[in-house]
């Protein structure tokens, strides 16, 4: 499973991302913006260890903090998250919820 963070503060969202309890992977930034002052990531996922709802959970509560922090000047500024899976199912977490988030998660451990 693969998930791209695009925003000013892609890398540390992917950071902590990847300090997740239960989320084992790896990261690499896009050399491709499409606008000045923006950063991509591609989080490949390796393992989920733990139960896929507790993720979902952790995944959603990520996603929010960095949601809030758009409409924060000091905060930090993260513009899109988007999950794909091995079979190329797409997930954008804007207004994902916990249960889509799981069902995602649980399609791509099948694979």
């Amino acid at each position: 499973m693969k998930i791209e963070i695009q925003g000013q503060d892609a890398v540390r969202a992917t950071e902590e991302l990847l300090a997740i309890e239960g989320v084992e992977g790896n990261y690499q930034t896009v050399d491709e913006v499409e606008r000045e002052g923006t950063v991509a990531t591609i989080v490949t996922i390796v393992t989920i260890v733990s139960g896929t709802f507790a993720i979902a959970e952790s995944l959603h509560k990520w996603k929010e903090k960095y949601q809030k922090s758009l409409h924060d000047p000091t905060g930090a500024r993260i513009e899109k998250v988007l999950i794909v899976t091995p079979d190329n199912h797409r997930l954008l977490l804007k207004n994902a919820t916990v249960e889509q988030i799981q069902a995602i998660l649980e399609k791509s451990k099948k694979q």
